[in-house]
């Protein structure tokens, strides 16, 4: 309520003693002292005397009973007669200190009924003698507001009030823990659940999951061993800098023994029993030395070196190892290279009228399924044969056309005579053979002659270190060279009476039988493939130059990518679109390799852009050769699995876990294999 601005005169006329003046005769009472007085004290008062003569006025709902009818009265006068403010201070001060008396709006008034400064010390005087008089003609007697039992009935209040909110705390936390741990445990069951997912089996002696290892603290000796050499490094370094020899030599002294201690150590199990010994010595000098010679920012300067350098050699043992998987992976074992060499020998021993596989009518048959395989390895060729021939409900309408070089030719049509595919029929043909295909013809093999090439594939001023030749290596790779790659894109020129023949790598293995390829409806496309992209990957940006005006405006650089490996050709097809000439433009286009490095693979998608239709993926799973998280129920659910990527599984380095697809299919007793110790 605003304070008035002006003082309202207020004055008795003294009729027999009953009225008061003020000293001067006629006394100005404030004006917040008529308010009080017309709108609290007489209603108050009105109510105290009619509900018994008690001085309380209840503002809230009484808890003994009260008449409501006459609170709802008093309190909606009130409402009507003082500002909200003073209502909603009333309400809250009940709450917090119970039921109201008159002594709280004397003791508590509010700045704004307080009048300004012009209120003088006799007009002071003068309200606080009206108020007293009223106080004694009229009020009734009430309870001190320090009566104990009122006193205790507050407390209790007040206790019971702050026991409710503690508790009210209490409870919100315990929800905020509950919904806290359940939030961790769907956390960690989700971890779970992904954990199952991951694959836990890896190669050799480093894997995580070995016995040493089931233990978490089973390496922790070494590694307090391995972290007192660190510091002990750190620590030389900073006393040969102080001209503390001394110091050094017993550091260099105690880093030699701990190494020795150490070895090659991967557990504790595996130190020698001098380490606990070791330990407590190096410990000692590494006391004696933070002592004498520590300076933190040295120290940080230190391993900072020592980190820069451990990352730089960590960068050069993975470039040498790619180089040497990678060199693996392009080299023949040499029990693979006995088994060819001692089948050429046996061969070229056969008289001539001995060398020739049998049902050579079935060559040409077009009603037939035929294979086109090319491959330099006997073993790897004989596990694709062996599989399908097992798997097919009808291996006598199996026709399989291998090519290969002229180095394996004889070990190929020995090992196939020595060892015949059932009632299916097999020919072996020599790709040097091939008369048609010359330098004039092929691009390829033009380029292949060229200076350029022969530099960029044959480099004199090769890398002399390991780490560095890795990143050229694979440029170098025989497979590149090699026309047996490039022969896919001549099939109907090496096989021109056949209408449909299924290409297979040699990295395969089949598992079901493979007929139904041949009723896919291609709707007119050349090539049926399993497509390999994904989210953003294996798609044509990753295998081909778009920066380069010919690519960007002819392919879509979002294009899904496809395997080569099991592809089912349409041969007549083939012919109507010319796809040996797509093929012969790309690849001269590309005599500078400004299109794409290498392989067959790029060229194989230029060639078929838009021409390939797509197969289900159950017909050829992809990855046996370098993805070990691929799920074992769709490997055994594949028709063909394929074994792409370095670790092949005539290799050392194969994955253990997918070897044994393709081991199935070789006979490990026969003598050739067992005398050119080829083993599982």
């Amino acid at each position: 309520m605003a304070t008035p601005k002006q003082r309202l005169p207020y004055s008795t006329t003294g009729g027999g003693g009953g009225g008061r003046r003020a000293a001067s005769g006629s006394g100005v009472l404030p004006p917040v002292v008529v308010l009080v007085f017309l709108f609290v004290v007489a209603p108050s008062l009105f109510f105290v005397v009619r509900n018994g003569g008690r001085g309380h006025v209840h503002v809230a709902s009484d808890p003994k009973g009260r008449d409501d009818n006459q609170e709802a009265v008093a309190v909606k006068n009130l409402k009507s007669i003082l500002p909200k403010e003073v209502i909603d201070a009333i309400v809250s001060s009940q709450q917090e200190e119970g039921t109201l008396s008159l002594d709280f709006f004397t003791n508590h008034a509010s700045p704004s009924w307080k009048t300004d400064d012009l209120v003088t010390e006799k007009s002071m005087h003068v309200n606080d003698k009206s108020k007293n008089s009223v106080a004694e003609h009229d009020l009734p007697a009430k309870k001190s507001p320090k009566d104990p039992d009122e006193h205790q009935v507050d407390t209790a209040a007040k206790i019971a009030r702050r026991k409710l909110r503690e508790k009210r705390r209490e409870k919100r936390a315990m929800e905020l823990v509950r919904k806290d741990d359940e939030a961790r445990v769907k956390l960690e069951n989700a971890a779970i659940e992904r954990s199952k997912a991951v694959d836990s089996a890896v190669l050799g002696k480093y894997s995580i999951w070995r016995k040493e290892n089931e233990n978490e603290n089973s390496d922790s000796t070494v590694r307090l061993m391995r972290d007192q050499i660190i510091m002990a490094r750190v620590y030389s370094a900073l006393a040969k800098s102080k001209n503390k020899s001394g110091l050094f030599q017993e550091l260099q002294t105690r880093i030699k023994e701990s190494q020795r201690a150490v070895g090659e150590a991967a557990a504790d199990a595996d130190l020698h029993r001098s380490a606990p010994e070791k330990i407590r010595a190096m410990g000692q000098v590494l006391s004696k030395a933070r002592e004498e010679v520590y300076d933190c920012r040295g120290i940080t300067q230190r391993l900072r070196a020592m980190l820069q350098s451990a990352d730089e050699q960590v960068r050069s043992l993975k470039k040498q190892s790619t180089f040497l998987s990678q060199l693996a992976a392009k080299t023949i074992p040499n029990s693979i290279h006995c088994l060819s060499m001692r089948l050429t020998i046996d061969y070229y021993l056969l008289p001539l009228e001995e060398r020739k596989l049998p049902r050579s009518e079935n060559l040409e048959n077009p009603s037939l399924y035929h294979y086109a395989l090319f491959s330099d390895n006997v073993l790897a060729a004989s596990v694709v044969v062996n599989s399908t021939i097992m798997n097919a409900k009808e291996p006598e309408k199996h026709v399989f056309h291998l090519v290969t070089d002229k180095l394996n030719f004889g070990a190929m049509n020995m090992w196939f005579l020595l060892n015949p595919p059932g009632k299916a029929t097999i020919h072996v043909e020599n790709v040097d053979e091939f008369k048609w295909l010359n330098s004039s013809y092929c691009p390829v093999l033009r380029q292949l002659e060229s200076a350029a090439m022969k530099e960029y594939y044959f480099k004199a001023d090769r890398p002399t270190t390991l780490s560095a030749g890795s990143s050229n290596l694979k440029y170098r790779n025989p497979k590149y060279l090699s026309m047996l790659n490039h022969l896919r894109f001549y099939l109907p020129e090496v096989y021109p009476k056949l209408d449909k023949i299924l290409f297979l790598d040699d990295d395969i293995v089949v598992q079901k039988d493979l007929t139904g390829l041949w009723d896919v409806d291609l709707n007119g496309n050349v090539n049926g493939a399993v497509e390999t992209c994904g989210e953003s990957f294996h798609r044509f940006d990753k295998y081909l130059n778009f920066s380069n005006p010919h690519i960007a405006r002819n392919f879509d650089p979002n294009a899904c990518g496809w395997a080569y490996g099991m592809n089912i050709f349409d041969l007549k097809e083939w012919k109507k679109k010319d796809i040996t000439g797509i093929y012969h433009k790309w690849q001269n286009m590309n005599e500078d390799r400004v299109l794409w490095k290498l392989g067959t693979l790029p060229p194989g998608l230029l060639t078929f852009y838009k021409l390939t239709h797509p197969l289900d993926k159950s017909w050829h799973v992809l990855g046996l050769g370098y993805n070990p998280s691929i799920d074992r129920s769709e490997i055994e659910g594949a028709a063909v699995v394929h074994y792409n990527g370095n670790m092949k599984p005539w290799l050392e380095l194969a994955m253990t876990k997918y070897r044994p697809y393709w081991t199935k299919y070789i006979k490990y007793d026969h003598p050739y294999i067992r005398g050119c110790n080829l083993s599982e």
